[in-house]
């Protein structure tokens, strides 16, 4: 019954349109590279003659590598309009491992902007990640949620896919991908009666995004979306290919994003995020969801101090809950920025969120325990940002039916980080 509400909910919310929400994104995928190459900061990319250096690969933190520095990029116009050749390379000081991935892309149509990649990639995943294909590439100078994680697989991947944009409201892409999938964390997964630790993986996925009333300003380089006060909806479809390449297990997985962003002419505004997310046949945990936790598993307060996400729930601990049916719902209410000067702006943000989901078969997931959300989960808090140097405060609290015997695991006290370049 739970899991026919939840499907219910996934699919009553086709109604509505969706996606990331902002008075000023940025679109990078190949299909529609839109970055003002006058600010790298803002772009994500420093071009040095026809090579852009991607900056999402020089420096990272995470509980697993430590700190990881690389180097990677892309190629630009200057070299070719018609092909782009990309890869990166990247090293943890911690696990002292070696990631790298290289690819190439062909310009199939110009009028649709629609070009054909291939990438191989030797990486590392977070377990129970789910990210929409049009949705690939967010930049931030600053990945906040990343420095807390603690989960992850290796994974060794070929894919390729097409990307277009048929008009300039609908992005679409479509993918295939084959995976060598092993084990960082103690993790088994018990399928028909086989015992699988390390795993193959085929899947093809379809996705498309929808912007009904999204303005741009065109540059040379590109566009730029200036203006989505208006909803957008992000749709993914992936079907796991048992036998295909090898692959171990066959399975259907949905995803629906909506975002909704009002500005009003009082300087405050609002934001509500709707995501549903349902897999059906035999998904093993590193390819199920989480809801976005960012809660360090320690103890006291102050060792949990870190920094807050953008979408993630502050208070929810890593590993503490996986689902393969998902519904979260975010709201994100913006006061008018106070004025004390030029230079000192603050602005306070009122945050709820919440998340139902489901485990159909959690015993088959063997090695690391973990609870189902059948019940509802609750957090509410707020953001003080942009205090100093785009740094600001975010506060916390889980309550309802999770709402822990201990008062202050309940509590999350992190900093946030806005900046503006």
């Amino acid at each position: 019954m739970r899991g026919t509400l939840l499907l219910f909910l996934l699919l009553f919310s086709l109604a509505f349109y969706a996606q990331e929400p902002a008075i000023k994104t940025e679109q990078d995928t190949t299909a529609t590279k839109a970055e003002k190459k006058e600010n790298p900061f803002n772009t994500g990319f420093y071009p040095i003659g026809f090579f852009d250096i991607d900056l999402r690969y020089i420096i990272k933190y995470n509980n697993y590598e430590g700190l990881r520095l690389g180097i990677g990029g892309v190629t630009n116009d200057r070299l070719s309009e018609r092909f782009k050749i990309s890869g990166y390379f990247a090293r943890g000081f911690k696990d002292r491992d070696i990631k790298f991935g290289v690819g190439g892309s062909i310009r199939l149509n110009k009028e649709y902007k629609t070009w054909l990649n291939l990438q191989y990639k030797d990486d590392i995943q977070e377990i129970g990640k789910f990210n929409f294909l049009t949705d690939d590439r967010v930049y931030s100078v600053f990945e906040p949620r990343l420095v807390n994680v603690t989960q992850f697989y290796k994974e060794r991947t070929w894919q390729t896919n097409v990307q277009a944009e048929f008009i300039e409201k609908i992005l679409a892409e479509v993918r295939f991908s084959r995976s060598r999938i092993d084990q960082i964390e103690d993790y088994r997964f018990l399928n028909n009666g086989e015992l699988f630790e390390n795993y193959e993986i085929a899947e093809v996925t379809g996705s498309f995004r929808i912007s009904p009333k999204t303005d741009f300003i065109t540059t040379k380089d590109g566009r730029v979306e200036y203006f989505d006060g208006f909803p957008k909806i992000s749709a993914q479809v992936t079907q796991g290919l048992k036998g295909i390449t090898g692959s171990d297990f066959s399975y259907t997985k949905f995803g629906l994003k909506l975002d909704y962003y009002i500005k009003r002419t009082n300087l405050s505004s609002t934001n509500f995020l709707l995501e549903g997310d349902y897999a059906i046949g035999n998904v093993p945990l590193t390819h199920l969801y989480h809801a976005y936790p960012n809660a360090p598993t320690k103890d006291e307060i102050l060792q949990r101090f870190s920094v807050a996400g953008r979408r993630s729930f502050e208070t929810m601990y890593f590993g503490e809950f996986f689902s393969d049916q998902l519904v979260t719902f975010q709201v994100k209410h913006s006061l008018r920025r106070f004025y004390f000067s030029e230079r000192f702006k603050p602005e306070l943000v009122l945050i709820s969120r919440h998340a139902l989901g489901n485990m159909r078969n959690p015993e088959e997931h063997i090695g690391l325990p973990f609870n189902t959300l059948e019940q509802l989960y609750n957090e509410s808090g707020f953001e003080l940002n942009k205090l100093i140097f785009g740094f600001g405060l975010s506060f916390a609290y889980r309550y309802g039916f999770y709402n822990l015997p201990q008062f202050e695991d309940n509590i999350s006290f992190k900093f946030t980080f806005y900046a503006k370049f």
